[in-house]
């Protein structure tokens, strides 16, 4: 699907470019598709959703490259916590290269919505679930497929790396599934995540 849907967007298109970082971090990063984009224009909050603020890029213990995306607001966080999303790179379908592309194609303030694009009178203006589901499934009725919903993308990821034999402990770690060991295993995560999830697509 991943594939498909890079080699169809147009990449330089600030509109293509967001859905493309959107669907790069929703699966690698087994993030709910409402975590990545906002039910409407005038519905965007930094309170709620992430901004160009909530990024962050640095080197492991490993030096192996990651990115961190802090959410303002999660399903299982209590009011006022944050959580945070790993995501490390994975070969042609890279999560990093997607935001470092966005960021490039698409230039905002720090307060604006990450994923975010210009309209023709050079506006920023967060991504709609709605428009991103569409052009997702435009390309892939397509290619051939069937279509797909938001929730696919968190599904998705976690399936990819089970299948690649990623431990399922890691697994519900990135993808923040609740459990009693959550807040414990989190604290450390951030440094080690790369040893366990970094290149998995190119295995």
């Amino acid at each position: 699907m991943l594939t498909a849907l890079k080699a169809t967007l147009v990449l330089s298109d600030p509109f293509d470019a967001c859905v493309w970082a959107m669907a790069a971090c929703a699966f690698f990063g087994m993030m709910r598709f409402g975590e990545v984009s906002v039910a409407s224009r005038a519905a965007f909050s930094p309170s709620k959703h992430l901004t160009r603020a909530d990024a962050f890029f640095d080197c492991d213990l490993r030096c192996k490259p990651y990115a961190r995306l802090d959410l303002p607001s999660a399903k299982t966080a209590r009011p006022g916590e944050k959580q945070s999303v790993f995501l490390n790179e994975q070969g042609d379908l890279c999560p990093l290269a997607a935001l470092h592309n966005l960021a490039s194609v698409v230039p905002a303030l720090a307060s604006d919505p990450l994923f975010s694009w210009r309209d023709s009178k050079g506006d920023v203006r967060p991504m709609a679930k709605v428009r991103a589901i569409e052009r997702i499934n435009s390309i892939l009725v397509a290619w051939g497929w069937g279509t797909t919903f938001g929730h696919s993308f968190r599904i998705g990821g976690a399936s990819f790396y089970l299948a690649k034999k990623v431990d399922p402990e890691i697994v519900r770690i990135a993808g923040r599934w609740k459990s009693l060991a959550y807040e414990t295993y989190i604290r450390a995560f951030e440094q080690i995540s790369s040893q366990h999830l970094a290149n998995a697509a190119s295995l």
